[in-house]
Protein backbone atom coordinates (compact mmCIF):
# COMPACT_ATOMS: atom_id res chain seq x y z
CA UNK A 1 0.00 0.00 0.00
CA UNK A 2 1.41 3.32 -1.04
CA UNK A 3 -0.10 5.41 1.74
CA UNK A 4 -0.76 3.84 5.09
CA UNK A 5 0.55 6.12 7.81
CA UNK A 6 -2.70 8.05 8.13
CA UNK A 7 -4.83 5.88 5.93
CA UNK A 8 -7.10 4.10 8.34
CA UNK A 9 -9.79 5.98 10.18
CA UNK A 10 -11.59 4.41 13.10
CA UNK A 11 -13.95 5.08 15.98
CA UNK A 12 -13.42 8.18 18.06
CA UNK A 13 -12.72 5.95 21.07
CA UNK A 14 -10.68 3.25 19.36
CA UNK A 15 -7.04 2.30 19.69
CA UNK A 16 -4.65 -0.62 19.75
CA UNK A 17 -4.15 -2.21 23.16
CA UNK A 18 -2.22 -5.03 24.77
CA UNK A 19 -4.59 -6.18 27.54
CA UNK A 20 -7.85 -7.99 26.83
CA UNK A 21 -11.01 -6.48 28.27
CA UNK A 22 -13.98 -8.37 29.73
CA UNK A 23 -16.91 -6.02 29.11
CA UNK A 24 -17.88 -7.44 25.71
CA UNK A 25 -17.32 -11.03 24.60
CA UNK A 26 -15.17 -11.31 21.49
CA UNK A 27 -16.87 -13.53 18.91
CA UNK A 28 -15.15 -13.85 15.54
CA UNK A 29 -17.53 -13.86 12.54
CA UNK A 30 -17.44 -17.20 10.72
CA UNK A 31 -16.03 -17.37 7.19
CA UNK A 32 -15.75 -20.46 5.00
CA UNK A 33 -12.66 -20.79 2.79
CA UNK A 34 -11.43 -23.58 0.50
CA UNK A 35 -8.12 -25.42 0.48
CA UNK A 36 -7.32 -27.12 -2.81
CA UNK A 37 -5.11 -30.01 -3.93
CA UNK A 38 -4.59 -31.89 -7.17
CA UNK A 39 -7.70 -33.94 -6.39
CA UNK A 40 -10.01 -31.01 -5.67
CA UNK A 41 -11.02 -28.42 -3.06
CA UNK A 42 -12.41 -28.89 0.44
CA UNK A 43 -14.09 -26.23 2.55
CA UNK A 44 -12.72 -25.10 5.88
CA UNK A 45 -14.78 -23.38 8.58
CA UNK A 46 -12.72 -20.43 9.77
CA UNK A 47 -13.32 -16.86 10.96
CA UNK A 48 -12.10 -13.28 10.77
CA UNK A 49 -11.03 -10.75 13.39
CA UNK A 50 -10.97 -6.96 13.26
CA UNK A 51 -7.68 -5.17 13.84
CA UNK A 52 -7.18 -3.93 17.38
CA UNK A 53 -6.88 -0.34 16.15
CA UNK A 54 -10.66 -0.15 15.75
CA UNK A 55 -11.56 -1.39 19.23
CA UNK A 56 -12.63 0.41 22.36
CA UNK A 57 -9.55 0.99 24.53
CA UNK A 58 -10.33 1.67 28.17
CA UNK A 59 -8.80 1.43 31.63
CA UNK A 60 -8.65 -2.18 32.76
CA UNK A 61 -10.67 -1.48 35.90
CA UNK A 62 -13.40 0.68 34.41
CA UNK A 63 -14.89 2.51 31.46
CA UNK A 64 -12.52 5.46 31.09
CA UNK A 65 -11.08 5.85 27.59
CA UNK A 66 -7.33 5.44 27.24
CA UNK A 67 -7.49 7.05 23.80
CA UNK A 68 -10.13 9.50 22.59
CA UNK A 69 -10.30 11.14 19.19
CA UNK A 70 -6.65 11.30 18.18
CA UNK A 71 -5.09 11.78 21.61
CA UNK A 72 -3.95 9.57 24.47
CA UNK A 73 -5.22 9.80 28.06
CA UNK A 74 -2.17 11.30 29.76
CA UNK A 75 -3.13 9.91 33.16
CA UNK A 76 -3.51 6.31 32.03
CA UNK A 77 -0.71 6.55 29.47
CA UNK A 78 2.20 8.66 30.78
CA UNK A 79 4.57 6.30 28.94
CA UNK A 80 4.31 3.26 26.71
CA UNK A 81 4.87 0.53 29.28
CA UNK A 82 2.50 2.04 31.84
CA UNK A 83 -0.17 2.44 29.18
CA UNK A 84 0.13 -1.23 28.22
CA UNK A 85 -0.34 -2.21 31.86
CA UNK A 86 -3.27 0.16 32.46
CA UNK A 87 -5.37 -0.26 29.33
CA UNK A 88 -7.46 -3.02 27.77
CA UNK A 89 -9.27 -3.44 24.48
CA UNK A 90 -12.64 -5.09 24.34
CA UNK A 91 -14.73 -7.36 22.17
CA UNK A 92 -16.35 -6.03 19.01
CA UNK A 93 -19.91 -5.66 17.76
CA UNK A 94 -18.89 -6.49 14.21
CA UNK A 95 -22.07 -5.61 12.34
CA UNK A 96 -23.57 -2.92 14.56
CA UNK A 97 -20.44 -0.90 15.23
CA UNK A 98 -18.13 -1.71 12.34
CA UNK A 99 -20.41 -2.67 9.44
CA UNK A 100 -18.72 -6.06 9.03
CA UNK A 101 -20.86 -9.08 8.09
CA UNK A 102 -20.15 -12.60 6.88
CA UNK A 103 -22.43 -15.07 5.10
CA UNK A 104 -21.01 -18.47 4.19
CA UNK A 105 -17.85 -17.75 2.17
CA UNK A 106 -18.51 -14.01 1.79
CA UNK A 107 -17.17 -11.09 3.83
CA UNK A 108 -18.77 -7.67 3.34
CA UNK A 109 -17.09 -4.53 4.66
CA UNK A 110 -19.14 -1.34 4.79
CA UNK A 111 -17.27 1.95 4.58
CA UNK A 112 -19.12 4.19 7.07
CA UNK A 113 -21.26 2.79 9.88
CA UNK A 114 -23.19 5.17 12.12
CA UNK A 115 -24.32 4.18 15.58
CA UNK A 116 -23.45 5.61 18.98
CA UNK A 117 -20.22 6.60 17.26
CA UNK A 118 -19.31 6.81 13.58
CA UNK A 119 -16.93 4.15 12.29
CA UNK A 120 -14.93 4.65 9.10
CA UNK A 121 -13.30 1.72 7.33
CA UNK A 122 -12.01 -1.54 8.75
CA UNK A 123 -9.15 -4.02 8.55
CA UNK A 124 -9.67 -7.72 9.20
CA UNK A 125 -7.54 -10.86 9.33
CA UNK A 126 -8.27 -14.52 8.58
CA UNK A 127 -7.97 -16.77 11.63
CA UNK A 128 -6.56 -20.30 11.46
CA UNK A 129 -9.03 -23.19 11.30
CA UNK A 130 -10.24 -24.17 14.76
CA UNK A 131 -8.38 -21.33 16.47
CA UNK A 132 -9.42 -18.11 18.18
CA UNK A 133 -5.84 -17.14 19.02
CA UNK A 134 -3.82 -17.65 15.81
CA UNK A 135 -3.95 -16.10 12.36
CA UNK A 136 -4.00 -18.34 9.28
CA UNK A 137 -0.45 -18.46 7.91
CA UNK A 138 -0.44 -18.82 4.13
CA UNK A 139 2.62 -20.40 2.50
CA UNK A 140 2.01 -19.99 -1.22
CA UNK A 141 5.30 -20.56 -3.03
CA UNK A 142 4.56 -22.20 -6.40
CA UNK A 143 0.87 -22.08 -5.52
CA UNK A 144 -2.04 -19.79 -6.33
CA UNK A 145 -4.55 -17.72 -4.38
CA UNK A 146 -8.03 -17.06 -5.73
CA UNK A 147 -11.02 -15.04 -4.56
CA UNK A 148 -14.12 -13.29 -5.87
CA UNK A 149 -14.66 -9.58 -5.37
CA UNK A 150 -17.45 -7.06 -5.85
CA UNK A 151 -16.08 -3.52 -6.22
CA UNK A 152 -19.17 -2.08 -7.91
CA UNK A 153 -19.88 0.07 -4.84
CA UNK A 154 -16.34 1.47 -4.46
CA UNK A 155 -15.98 4.92 -6.10
CA UNK A 156 -12.90 7.09 -6.61
CA UNK A 157 -10.88 7.67 -3.45
CA UNK A 158 -11.68 4.33 -1.82
CA UNK A 159 -9.60 1.17 -1.66
CA UNK A 160 -10.87 -2.35 -1.09
CA UNK A 161 -7.54 -4.01 -0.31
CA UNK A 162 -6.79 -7.72 0.06
CA UNK A 163 -3.16 -8.49 0.80
CA UNK A 164 -0.63 -10.49 2.80
CA UNK A 165 1.38 -9.17 5.76
CA UNK A 166 4.36 -10.85 7.43
CA UNK A 167 2.75 -10.58 10.87
CA UNK A 168 3.34 -13.05 13.69
CA UNK A 169 0.78 -15.85 13.84
CA UNK A 170 -0.10 -15.04 17.46
CA UNK A 171 -0.14 -11.27 16.98
CA UNK A 172 3.14 -10.89 18.87
CA UNK A 173 2.11 -12.48 22.18
CA UNK A 174 5.04 -14.89 22.46
CA UNK A 175 7.62 -12.22 21.56
CA UNK A 176 6.30 -9.49 23.81
CA UNK A 177 5.09 -10.61 27.24
CA UNK A 178 3.17 -7.39 27.84
CA UNK A 179 0.87 -8.24 24.91
CA UNK A 180 -1.97 -10.14 26.59
CA UNK A 181 -4.51 -9.65 23.80
CA UNK A 182 -2.81 -11.18 20.77
CA UNK A 183 -4.36 -12.37 17.54
CA UNK A 184 -7.73 -12.96 19.22
CA UNK A 185 -8.04 -9.17 19.38
CA UNK A 186 -6.23 -8.36 16.13
CA UNK A 187 -2.82 -7.20 17.40
CA UNK A 188 0.57 -7.18 15.70
CA UNK A 189 -0.05 -5.35 12.42
CA UNK A 190 2.84 -4.35 10.17
CA UNK A 191 3.36 -3.54 6.50
CA UNK A 192 5.91 -2.12 4.10
CA UNK A 193 4.86 1.47 4.76
CA UNK A 194 6.27 1.03 8.30
CA UNK A 195 3.12 2.77 9.61
CA UNK A 196 3.55 4.99 12.66
CA UNK A 197 -0.16 5.23 13.41
CA UNK A 198 0.02 1.81 15.11
CA UNK A 199 -0.80 2.57 18.73
CA UNK A 200 0.92 -0.42 20.33
CA UNK A 201 4.16 -1.86 18.92
CA UNK A 202 6.30 -4.58 20.50
CA UNK A 203 3.99 -4.79 23.50
CA UNK A 204 4.06 -1.12 24.55
CA UNK A 205 2.07 1.96 23.60
CA UNK A 206 3.37 4.17 20.80
CA UNK A 207 2.28 7.20 22.83
CA UNK A 208 5.66 8.89 23.30
CA UNK A 209 6.05 11.71 20.80
CA UNK A 210 2.52 11.12 19.50
CA UNK A 211 1.40 13.84 17.08
CA UNK A 212 -2.36 14.00 16.43
CA UNK A 213 -3.11 14.30 12.73
CA UNK A 214 -4.26 17.70 11.51
CA UNK A 215 -6.50 16.15 8.84
CA UNK A 216 -7.80 13.06 10.66
CA UNK A 217 -9.79 13.37 13.89
CA UNK A 218 -9.05 9.75 14.80
CA UNK A 219 -5.37 9.22 13.97
CA UNK A 220 -1.85 10.41 14.61
CA UNK A 221 1.79 9.43 14.34
CA UNK A 222 3.96 8.03 17.10
CA UNK A 223 7.70 7.75 17.56
CA UNK A 224 7.81 4.23 16.16
CA UNK A 225 6.57 2.36 13.10
CA UNK A 226 5.92 -1.31 12.41
CA UNK A 227 7.64 -2.73 9.30
CA UNK A 228 7.37 -6.03 7.46
CA UNK A 229 7.18 -7.60 4.02
CA UNK A 230 3.86 -6.99 2.27
CA UNK A 231 2.31 -8.60 -0.80
CA UNK A 232 -0.60 -6.60 -2.15
CA UNK A 233 -2.80 -9.06 -4.02
CA UNK A 234 -5.53 -6.53 -4.77
CA UNK A 235 -5.84 -2.80 -4.13
CA UNK A 236 -8.80 -1.47 -6.05
CA UNK A 237 -12.03 0.39 -6.50
CA UNK A 238 -14.44 0.34 -9.44
CA UNK A 239 -12.03 2.45 -11.53
CA UNK A 240 -8.52 1.09 -10.99
CA UNK A 241 -6.64 -1.87 -9.52
CA UNK A 242 -3.06 -2.87 -8.75
CA UNK A 243 -1.13 -5.82 -7.40
CA UNK A 244 2.23 -5.06 -5.80
CA UNK A 245 5.03 -6.88 -3.97
CA UNK A 246 6.79 -4.78 -1.28
CA UNK A 247 10.03 -6.39 0.01
CA UNK A 248 11.89 -5.28 3.13
CA UNK A 249 15.48 -5.48 4.35
CA UNK A 250 14.22 -7.05 7.60
CA UNK A 251 12.48 -10.35 8.29
CA UNK A 252 9.19 -10.41 10.18
CA UNK A 253 7.52 -7.63 12.15
CA UNK A 254 10.19 -5.08 13.06
CA UNK A 255 9.89 -1.81 14.98
CA UNK A 256 11.44 1.22 13.29
CA UNK A 257 12.23 4.78 14.27
CA UNK A 258 13.00 7.98 12.34
CA UNK A 259 14.84 7.34 9.05
CA UNK A 260 14.28 3.57 9.27
CA UNK A 261 10.56 4.33 9.00
CA UNK A 262 11.21 6.56 5.99
CA UNK A 263 10.72 9.79 7.95
CA UNK A 264 12.30 12.69 6.06
CA UNK A 265 13.59 10.41 3.30
CA UNK A 266 11.17 7.88 1.84
CA UNK A 267 13.90 5.62 0.50
CA UNK A 268 15.79 5.40 3.79
CA UNK A 269 13.05 3.08 5.05
CA UNK A 270 13.63 -0.56 5.98
CA UNK A 271 11.02 -1.46 3.35
CA UNK A 272 10.16 -0.69 -0.25
CA UNK A 273 7.15 1.55 0.28
CA UNK A 274 6.55 2.01 -3.46
CA UNK A 275 6.79 -1.65 -4.41
CA UNK A 276 6.61 -2.91 -7.99
CA UNK A 277 3.01 -2.32 -9.00
CA UNK A 278 1.09 -3.68 -11.95
CA UNK A 279 -1.81 -1.31 -12.56
CA UNK A 280 -3.37 -2.02 -15.97
CA UNK A 281 -4.39 1.61 -16.53
CA UNK A 282 -0.94 2.89 -15.59
CA UNK A 283 0.59 0.34 -17.98
CA UNK A 284 -1.44 1.70 -20.89
CA UNK A 285 -4.41 -0.70 -20.89
CA UNK A 286 -6.95 2.02 -20.13
CA UNK A 287 -10.02 0.01 -21.17
CA UNK A 288 -9.14 -3.31 -19.52
CA UNK A 289 -10.72 -2.91 -16.05
CA UNK A 290 -13.59 -0.63 -15.11
CA UNK A 291 -17.34 -0.18 -15.54
CA UNK A 292 -18.40 -1.93 -18.76
CA UNK A 293 -14.82 -2.82 -19.72
CA UNK A 294 -13.14 -6.18 -20.43
CA UNK A 295 -13.24 -6.86 -16.70
CA UNK A 296 -16.54 -5.21 -15.85
CA UNK A 297 -16.38 -3.79 -12.34
CA UNK A 298 -20.16 -3.35 -12.28
CA UNK A 299 -20.33 -7.12 -11.69
CA UNK A 300 -18.44 -9.54 -9.41
CA UNK A 301 -15.43 -11.36 -10.84
CA UNK A 302 -12.67 -13.75 -9.80
CA UNK A 303 -9.00 -12.85 -9.29
CA UNK A 304 -6.23 -15.46 -9.48
CA UNK A 305 -2.66 -14.74 -8.39
CA UNK A 306 0.09 -17.30 -9.01
CA UNK A 307 3.50 -17.34 -7.32
CA UNK A 308 5.84 -19.12 -9.74
CA UNK A 309 9.11 -20.50 -8.35
CA UNK A 310 12.48 -20.92 -10.05
CA UNK A 311 12.44 -24.73 -9.79
CA UNK A 312 8.74 -25.54 -9.96
CA UNK A 313 8.58 -26.50 -6.28
CA UNK A 314 7.74 -24.83 -2.98
CA UNK A 315 11.47 -24.75 -2.17
CA UNK A 316 12.51 -22.52 -5.06
CA UNK A 317 12.89 -18.76 -5.14
CA UNK A 318 10.09 -16.55 -6.43
CA UNK A 319 10.63 -15.65 -10.09
CA UNK A 320 7.24 -14.43 -11.33
CA UNK A 321 3.83 -13.30 -10.09
CA UNK A 322 1.07 -13.94 -12.62
CA UNK A 323 -2.51 -12.66 -12.71
CA UNK A 324 -5.71 -14.05 -14.26
CA UNK A 325 -9.33 -12.98 -14.07
CA UNK A 326 -12.53 -15.01 -14.47
CA UNK A 327 -15.85 -13.34 -15.28
CA UNK A 328 -19.04 -14.75 -16.80
CA UNK A 329 -17.37 -18.16 -17.05
CA UNK A 330 -14.48 -16.82 -19.15
CA UNK A 331 -10.84 -16.85 -18.06
CA UNK A 332 -8.97 -13.67 -19.04
CA UNK A 333 -5.21 -13.23 -18.88
CA UNK A 334 -3.85 -10.06 -17.30
CA UNK A 335 -3.60 -7.07 -19.64
CA UNK A 336 -0.40 -6.50 -21.58
CA UNK A 337 1.63 -3.41 -20.75
CA UNK A 338 1.98 -1.09 -23.73
CA UNK A 339 4.70 1.06 -22.16
CA UNK A 340 7.77 1.25 -24.39
CA UNK A 341 10.59 -0.77 -22.86
CA UNK A 342 8.34 -2.33 -20.20
CA UNK A 343 6.05 -4.72 -22.04
CA UNK A 344 4.63 -7.90 -20.52
CA UNK A 345 1.72 -8.87 -18.28
CA UNK A 346 3.32 -10.33 -15.15
CA UNK A 347 5.72 -9.19 -12.44
CA UNK A 348 9.35 -10.29 -12.68
CA UNK A 349 12.56 -8.65 -11.49
CA UNK A 350 13.43 -7.71 -15.07
CA UNK A 351 9.97 -6.27 -15.70
CA UNK A 352 10.13 -4.21 -12.51
CA UNK A 353 13.52 -2.78 -13.46
CA UNK A 354 12.23 -1.89 -16.93
CA UNK A 355 9.10 -0.29 -15.51
CA UNK A 356 11.06 1.81 -13.02
CA UNK A 357 13.32 3.02 -15.83
CA UNK A 358 10.39 3.81 -18.14
CA UNK A 359 8.60 5.80 -15.43
CA UNK A 360 11.71 7.47 -13.98
CA UNK A 361 11.14 5.87 -10.57
CA UNK A 362 13.76 4.75 -8.06
CA UNK A 363 14.17 0.96 -8.10
CA UNK A 364 13.94 0.41 -4.35
CA UNK A 365 12.28 -2.88 -5.18
CA UNK A 366 15.63 -4.26 -6.33
CA UNK A 367 17.53 -2.54 -3.51
CA UNK A 368 15.35 -4.30 -0.94
CA UNK A 369 15.86 -7.71 -2.53
CA UNK A 370 13.16 -7.92 -5.20
CA UNK A 371 11.21 -11.11 -5.76
CA UNK A 372 13.68 -13.33 -3.89
CA UNK A 373 13.07 -11.42 -0.67
CA UNK A 374 9.32 -11.30 -1.29
CA UNK A 375 9.39 -15.03 -1.95
CA UNK A 376 11.19 -15.76 1.31
CA UNK A 377 8.29 -14.17 3.20
CA UNK A 378 5.78 -16.11 1.09
CA UNK A 379 7.56 -19.36 1.94
CA UNK A 380 7.74 -18.46 5.63
CA UNK A 381 4.02 -17.68 5.81
CA UNK A 382 1.96 -14.50 5.72
CA UNK A 383 -1.36 -13.32 7.18
CA UNK A 384 -4.35 -12.56 4.94
CA UNK A 385 -5.64 -9.00 5.38
CA UNK A 386 -8.98 -7.77 4.00
CA UNK A 387 -9.87 -4.10 4.37
CA UNK A 388 -11.66 -1.00 3.15
CA UNK A 389 -10.11 2.44 3.60
CA UNK A 390 -9.70 6.03 2.48
CA UNK A 391 -6.43 7.89 2.29
CA UNK A 392 -5.58 10.87 4.53
CA UNK A 393 -2.09 11.14 3.04
CA UNK A 394 -2.53 11.18 -0.75
CA UNK A 395 -6.30 10.94 -1.38
CA UNK A 396 -5.78 7.56 -3.10
CA UNK A 397 -4.52 9.40 -6.19
CA UNK A 398 -1.63 6.90 -6.45
CA UNK A 399 -4.24 4.23 -7.28
CA UNK A 400 -6.85 5.89 -9.49
CA UNK A 401 -5.76 9.36 -10.71
CA UNK A 402 -2.72 11.41 -11.82
CA UNK A 403 0.02 11.13 -9.17
CA UNK A 404 2.10 12.83 -8.00
CA UNK A 405 0.15 16.02 -8.75
CA UNK A 406 3.39 17.89 -9.41
CA UNK A 407 4.06 15.85 -12.57
CA UNK A 408 2.56 16.17 -16.04
CA UNK A 409 -0.45 13.84 -16.20
CA UNK A 410 0.53 12.83 -19.74
CA UNK A 411 4.00 11.63 -18.72
CA UNK A 412 4.52 7.83 -18.64
CA UNK A 413 3.35 6.24 -15.41
CA UNK A 414 1.79 9.35 -13.87
CA UNK A 415 -1.90 8.67 -14.54
CA UNK A 416 -3.14 5.54 -12.77
CA UNK A 417 -6.87 5.80 -13.49
CA UNK A 418 -9.65 8.04 -14.77
CA UNK A 419 -10.49 9.68 -11.43
CA UNK A 420 -10.06 13.45 -11.23
CA UNK A 421 -6.85 14.96 -9.89
CA UNK A 422 -8.83 16.67 -7.12
CA UNK A 423 -10.78 13.55 -6.09
CA UNK A 424 -10.39 11.35 -3.04
CA UNK A 425 -10.35 13.88 -0.19
CA UNK A 426 -11.47 11.80 2.83
CA UNK A 427 -14.01 14.32 4.16
CA UNK A 428 -15.68 14.45 0.75
CA UNK A 429 -15.55 10.68 0.23
CA UNK A 430 -16.93 9.92 3.68
CA UNK A 431 -19.76 12.42 3.18
CA UNK A 432 -20.73 11.49 -0.37
CA UNK A 433 -19.93 7.76 -0.35
CA UNK A 434 -20.56 6.62 3.20
CA UNK A 435 -22.71 3.74 1.91
CA UNK A 436 -19.81 2.29 -0.11
CA UNK A 437 -18.80 -1.32 0.49
CA UNK A 438 -16.68 -4.19 -0.78
CA UNK A 439 -17.39 -7.93 -0.70
CA UNK A 440 -14.71 -10.61 -0.76
CA UNK A 441 -15.86 -14.20 -1.24
CA UNK A 442 -15.02 -17.72 -2.42
CA UNK A 443 -11.43 -17.59 -1.10
CA UNK A 444 -9.30 -20.54 -2.26
CA UNK A 445 -5.66 -21.52 -2.35
CA UNK A 446 -3.67 -24.50 -3.54
CA UNK A 447 -1.34 -25.83 -6.27
CA UNK A 448 -1.09 -24.02 -9.59
CA UNK A 449 -4.24 -24.57 -11.64
CA UNK A 450 -6.23 -26.11 -8.78
CA UNK A 451 -8.54 -23.20 -7.96
CA UNK A 452 -9.82 -22.13 -11.39
CA UNK A 453 -10.12 -23.18 -15.03
CA UNK A 454 -6.51 -22.59 -15.98
CA UNK A 455 -5.25 -21.82 -19.49
CA UNK A 456 -2.90 -24.45 -20.90
CA UNK A 457 0.25 -22.70 -19.69
CA UNK A 458 -1.06 -21.40 -16.35
CA UNK A 459 -0.25 -24.30 -14.07
CA UNK A 460 0.39 -27.96 -13.61
CA UNK A 461 -3.25 -28.96 -13.01
CA UNK A 462 -5.51 -28.20 -15.95
CA UNK A 463 -9.18 -27.26 -15.78
CA UNK A 464 -9.68 -28.40 -12.18
CA UNK A 465 -12.66 -26.15 -11.64
CA UNK A 466 -14.06 -22.79 -12.57
CA UNK A 467 -13.89 -20.35 -9.67
CA UNK A 468 -17.27 -18.95 -10.69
Amino acid sequence: MLSAALAFSALLVSARAQLAGTLTTETHPALTVSKCTASGCTTSAQSIVIDANWRWLHTKTGYTNCYTGNAWNATACPDGATCAANCALDGADYSGTYGITTTGNALKLNFVTKGTNTNVGSRTYLMAAGSTTSYQMLQLMNQEFTFDVDVSNLPCGLNGALYFSEMDADGGMSKYTTNKAGAKYGTGYCDAQCPQDIKFINGVANSVGWNPASNDKNAGLGQYGSCCNEMDIWEANSISAAYTPHPCSVTGQTRCEAADCGVGARYSSLCDADGCDFNSYRQGATTFLGPGMTIDTKKPFTIVTQFISTDGTANGDLKEIKRYYVQNGKTVENSQSTIAGATGNSITDDWCAAQKTAFGDSNEFATKGGLKTMGAAIKKGMVLVMSIWDDHTANMLWLDAPYPPTKDASAPGVTRGSCAADSGAPDAVESASGSASVTYSNIKWGPLGSTFKAPAAAGGIKNRENAN
